[in-house]
């Protein structure tokens, strides 16, 4: 696989045009790697990868996609393009079946209904247990098989991008390191990675390289070598401790 490089430079961007949650940010995240976005919350974690999939335009800088900007295009191009987002939280339909939900992943290829059956049945292949659970309605999985599901669905359209925002949110520990193998086994497969967790050591461990914000604004980056001894007085840096 040839994933793209994901390169943001001197973003600003947020909700209200006076009040910008990003102040000029600047994260690279490149092919075959995993980069994660640190800080505390209200730093922009999130809102950097609303504006990496299109959700949020940015009032200044550009999103670079290898050669081309796509920072004004709106998400569904993002998708087009090969950027999939793994939302925060619970995000499936829970009155829709396991595979109508993995099923929403294709909206682009709803028009070609033997692609959009392709494109399914291979992710059904690479999830082998959630093939059993097509027929049962979501909402009464568990929250570590809701997010196999969301994890499949975003893997639908075969994303060469992938920005993750806090996978392991409301999982047992057990699961969230089942979801960070997953993450690691996509990152094998040549995908450019984007990731963002409140989770510091696990996003660490399984890190390249680590960015940390601060009010919008880079504060220190560097390879996970970097990080690796001094997590506790980081975090304690945030909770102001």
């Amino acid at each position: 696989m040839t994933a793209p490089t994901l390169r943001m430079t001197s973003l600003v961007a947020g909700y209200i045009p006076a009040h910008p949650v990003l102040r000029g940010v600047d994260v690279t995240a490149r092919a075959g790697r995993i980069t994660v976005v640190l800080g505390p919350n209200g730093a922009g974690k999130s809102t950097l990868l609303k504006v990496a999939a299109g959700f949020l335009a940015p009032q200044q800088g550009t999103v670079m996609l290898d050669g081309t900007d796509i920072g004004q295009l709106p998400a569904h191009r993002h998708i087009a393009l090969g950027v999939g987002l793994l939302p925060q939280g619970r995000s499936t339909f829970p009155d829709l079946t396991v595979y109508e939900n993995i099923e929403l992943g294709g909206w682009s290829m709803r028009s070609d209904r033997k692609r959009l059956a392709a494109a399914v049945e291979a992710v059904l292949t690479r999830y082998p247990h959630l093939r059993a659970l097509c027929d049962r309605p979501a909402g009464s999985l568990s929250g570590g098989q809701q997010r196999a599901v969301e994890i499949a669905r975003m893997l639908v359209p075969d994303p060469k991008v992938l920005l993750v925002d806090e996978p392991s949110v409301g999982l047992s520990p057990i699961v969230a390191r089942q979801v960070y193998q997953e993450l690691q086994a996509l990152k094998a497969e040549g995908r450019t990675i984007l990731l963002v967790d409140q989770d510091v050591r696990a996003a660490v461990a399984v890190a390249d390289y680590v960015y940390v914000l601060g009010s919008g604004r880079n504060d220190i980056e560097g390879d996970r070598s970097a990080f690796e001894g001094d997590l506790g007085a980081m975090v304690r840096g945030w909770l102001g401790v």
